[in-house]
């Protein structure tokens, strides 16, 4: 088993909200998410055993939600929305300058596992681009400067 007692805890419990099983399976992909860091064939077996629904049912809601990454990645995963009204407020240079800042290109992770940066086609946020989300957290009106002060931010933290 990969996931904890009490990460299986909390699926179960969160479970038990939803009158129809599969209702559970986004609770329990970021449960799983939150603990592990990323979810995979393992991880939508071990769902499916602890909420009672097809493997496969897991494996399509996790595959269709890029907010659920399908292999390890770096500590931080940088998600930089890129679609045309993004694009339209700049997206396009602050992932130019990530990718120089980081030394990696889109997709990649860098050599100390610390940030994976990788584009989006929507987080919602239009009105607050060019934005990031790192992790779960949304950093929204960004220019470069704040892009490299939350990067300086990010290296220094020890948790």
């Amino acid at each position: 088993m990969i996931l904890t007692e009490k990460s299986i805890a909390e699926i179960k419990e969160k479970a038990v909200h939803y009158p129809v099983k599969k209702s559970a399976i986004l609770p329990a992909l970021t449960v799983a998410y939150r603990q592990v860091g990323h979810v995979d064939e393992v991880i939508y077996k071990e769902i499916s055993k602890i909420i009672d629904v097809p493997t496969l049912e897991i494996a399509e809601a996790a595959t269709f939600y890029t907010m659920f990454p399908k292999k390890p990645r770096g500590k931080y995963l940088l998600q930089v929305c890129n679609n045309i009204s993004c694009a339209l407020r700049g997206s396009d240079s602050m992932i130019a300058h990530l990718e120089n800042k980081l030394d990696i290109k889109l997709g990649e992770t860098t050599e100390d596992n610390m940030f994976t940066l990788i584009g989006v086609e929507c987080l919602g946020s239009c009105s607050t681009a060019p934005m990031i989300q790192v992790n779960l957290d949304y950093h929204e009106n960004l220019d470069k400067k704040k892009v490299d002060s939350l990067i300086d931010e990010l290296k220094a933290k020890k948790d």
